[in-house]
């Protein structure tokens, strides 16, 4: 919903998994030089926003963002923006490729961050200093942090933060090339031009990724395996960008080898252009291959970084996955047979023990594509994005 800052009507709506928060404010008397839509995605400890800035006054070479938090929410990352906290005070600065906005032009962003309490949406928004109302002068300083001092910048520091139960990975520790830690290479069947280096030019945050180019044909298979940061998690969480859409035949973009199925792998990935879960041991899919089935999934985006989410809980076998944030369909699995999505799934008994994660590119046919993953936890409950 689009947000005029100053006066501002609050509306929340509580949704299961969360609460999706908006704002819906009447057009402000005087010349506005911006407007904000901030969307919050909401749960017991922390939230994510996504925000759009539209520039309505005149056109700018580069924008900073800045608003108040009226409580105690610290951002931990942030995505499209070089976004930093003082005290209460955060700004979000745009970075080299999103700068320019000619008037009537909209650049989004993105960050998480924590709370406990209340989270009331800010309503101080300036652009360059100047209040999104056109009439407000905003003091270009930042008032004297909180006794917990600064947030650290999330333009070059690590993006996860690890707490009770989660584990976290951003890749920031490891130098460019090989993948090392906990981290190694490895080529299921056999080696071809499948390569997984570490890369220091593109990144959600900080300023390392794991970078996969996945190439074409059956031997080219290449993944990233960890060992340990599953543990007993039931839930996974994992950024990743991409270049090529989808193609019409199976590849697989994460493997978890499961122990309780012949040490076979439960695949995550894409067939019919869309995303899929797949069960090695008897080729399984979720959801169904029919066009219904299909149409019950979604595409992965290219050009972008997406959150991938997903559960797996081997007590009693249900699987449930996100994408930025919203459950697909296609891919819940909730026990009780579902035509077109999980009913071939059910054909029989299945409680998996998965005991690692596995971050590559597998093609059993056509389709190639360049990957960027980061930011990858496990834990006992839902993360977020």
């Amino acid at each position: 919903m689009r947000l005029r800052p100053l006066l501002a009507v609050a509306a929340v709506a509580v949704a299961s998994g969360g609460i999706v928060a908006g704002l819906h404010v009447p057009p402000a008397q005087a010349a506005t030089v911006c407007t904000v839509d901030f969307t919050v995605n909401q749960w017991a400890t922390g939230f994510t926003a996504d925000v759009k800035l539209t520039n309505t006054g005149p056109a700018v070479s580069s924008w900073t963002l800045s608003w108040t938090f009226g409580g105690n929410q610290a951002v931990s990352n942030g995505w499209n923006a070089s976004v930093s906290q003082s005290g209460n005070r955060v700004t979000a600065s745009s970075l080299s490729w999103n700068g320019s906005l000619n008037t009537g032009a909209a650049a989004s962003f993105g960050f998480q961050a924590t709370y406990s309490g209340t989270n009331a949406k800010p309503t101080d928004f300036a652009l360059n200093g100047v209040s999104c109302s056109g009439d407000v002068p905003v003091p270009p300083s930042s008032p004297p942090p909180s006794s917990a001092g600064p947030s650290p910048s999330t333009s070059t520091g690590p993006a996860p933060v690890c707490g009770t139960g989660i584990r976290c990975d951003g890749f920031e520790g490891q130098a460019a090339g090989t993948p090392g830690g906990d981290w190694a290479v490895t080529y299921p069947d056999c080696q071809g031009a499948g390569t997984a280096t570490i890369d220091k030019a593109v990144a959600h945050t900080g300023g390392t990724s794991l970078r996969v180019n996945g190439a074409t044909g059956y031997c080219n298979h290449v993944f990233v395996r960890n060992a340990a940061i599953l543990g007993t998690a039931t839930y996974v969480r994992y950024w990743v960008r991409h270049t090529t859409a989808l193609p019409a035949s199976h590849i697989t973009m994460v493997a978890l080898r499961d122990a309780a199925d012949g040490d076979r792998d439960l695949r995550f990935g894409g067939q019919n252009g869309a995303l899929q879960w797949n069960r090695a041991s008897d080729d399984a899919t979720l959801p169904e291959q029919s066009p219904a089935g299909v149409a019950q999934s979604r595409p992965l985006p290219v050009g972008s970084w997406n959150c991938v989410e997903f559960k797996v809980n081997g007590a009693d076998g249900t699987m449930e996955t996100w994408l930025d944030g919203v459950s697909v369909p296609g891919l819940l699995q909730d026990g009780v047979a579902t035509h077109d999505i999980d009913g071939q799934w059910l054909n029989r008994t299945y409680r998996p023990r998965l005991t690692d994660l596995k971050l590559g590119w597998e093609s059993y046919g056509e389709g190639s594509d360049t990957l960027w993953y980061d930011d990858v936890a496990t834990g006992s409950s839902r993360i977020g994005c």
